[in-house]
């Protein structure tokens, strides 16, 4: 999606954890590894957004983690809050504020089964965005090529250790 305003955008990224491991995509233009996510379009909410993201990034339905208030009532509809938020650079003039959501596999999901960390790529890849999809341990994210961003390593062994208790 083309950004929204010239100086800023929110947009989601999904850390989604099973059996202890981290879904992780290598973005095709960024030539990084990252989680699932991108922009929020402008007719959806954020929860919207990481659904579809998930979805259309490795074809995999999701569940995400969170508290959700009991406040929805005729013309409001509580969200589940993301773990974490953050600002990031993307060039001299343009940034994103990031929305952070934990999640797991849908439950009875056909593309989620013990199998499937251990099998590699377990979802469809989204050829014309990525480079490659994995599963990834906690350990195993110090080995990546090109090596992951200190703070993505970092929200994703957050992630793994808090979904995995």
């Amino acid at each position: 999606m083309a950004h929204i305003h010239e100086k800023i955008d929110f947009t989601v990224a999904i850390f989604v954890v099973h059996d202890e491991k981290i879904l992780l995509i290598h973005h095709r233009k960024l030539d990084k590894w990252l989680p699932l996510g991108g922009h929020i379009e402008l007719d959806e909410d954020p929860e919207q957004a990481a659904l579809r993201e998930a979805k259309e990034e490795c074809g995999l339905d999701v569940e995400l983690l969170g508290e959700r208030p009991p406040t929805t009532s005729p013309g409001t509809r509580a969200l589940i809050a993301p773990r974490f938020l953050d600002i990031h650079r993307i060039n001299e003039t343009h940034e994103h504020i990031g929305l952070i959501y934990w999640a797991r596999p849908e439950v009875g999901s056909s593309r989620c089964d013990d199998r499937t960390p251990q099998r590699g790529v377990p979802t469809t890849l989204a050829a014309e965005e990525h480079h490659d999809i994995r599963w990834c341990s906690a350990d195993e994210l110090d080995d990546l090529s090109p090596p992951m961003s200190t703070a993505v390593k970092w929200y994703c062994r957050r992630a793994i250790e808090e979904i995995s208790r």
